[in-house]
């Protein structure tokens, strides 16, 4: 599968490396082509590099990160554009939709959910994602536990006894992504088999116990 290629727009150096050393992690899967921390620069370099996702904070020098947002699309309209802001208000979040981004994505966020959170932007799994408490994100079930849609619909298949390559082609994705959002489901369930994580599961309420299903039925 082609790696996805990313742009970093940041003025934050702590930042850009965190998001780096996240993204070495998972370099079969994401490439990162650019940085820069100045938003003038942000649209020539999509036009030298033709990444596939911009990574955008609102607030660098030169440039407001919204009115880049908004360059952006319209120069540029097959580049996703996910934001990646400390500043999460509902107001900024839904102007940056407003403007395009694919998601938004609260700085507040678990360093290990934004290859996840990136993946899910970049699948369109959800309309105007948000990750990582941003204020306005909608709760869902599995939200006391951190699961996010995906999340919950790979735990449905892993209990209905889905290998990692039936679930990729019922959901569309590579194996190697089932993998990754495996490893965050143990996490943040807290076990380390897929017997546990469906167990758990029942256990906290996210799925439906097969005897609640025959119950109902």
């Amino acid at each position: 599968m082609r790696r996805l290629k990313v742009l970093i727009a940041d003025d934050h150096e702590l930042m850009v490396e965190a998001i780096r050393m996240v993204l070495d992690q998972t370099a079969e899967e994401f490439e990162i082509v650019a940085v820069t921390s100045r938003g003038p620069q942000v649209l020539p370099l999509v036009g030298q590099t033709q990444p596939d996702l911009v990574l955008l904070d609102l607030r660098m020098p030169g440039m407001d990160g919204l009115v880049c947002l908004e360059l952006l699309q319209k120069r540029h309209p097959d580049v996703k554009t996910v934001v990646l802001s400390g500043v999460d208000a509902p107001d900024v979040v839904r102007s940056a939709f407003r403007r395009g981004a694919t998601a938004f994505i609260s700085k507040r966020i678990d360093p290990r959910d934004l290859p996840s959170a990136i993946r899910q932007a970049i699948e369109g799994t959800v309309r105007h994602p948000t990750f990582g408490d941003a204020e306005n994100s909608e709760p869902a079930a599995g939200d006391s536990l951190g699961l996010s849609e995906r999340e919950l619909s790979i735990l449905t298949a892993l209990s209905d006894g889905l290998s990692n390559k039936q679930i990729a082609k019922r959901f569309w994705l590579a194996e190697q992504t089932v993998k990754f959002h495996l490893t965050n489901i143990y996490r943040k369930l807290g076990v380390s088999t897929r017997t546990e994580a469906v167990h758990q599961a029942y256990r906290q309420g996210v799925l439906e116990t097969p005897l609640l299903e025959t119950a109902a039925s």
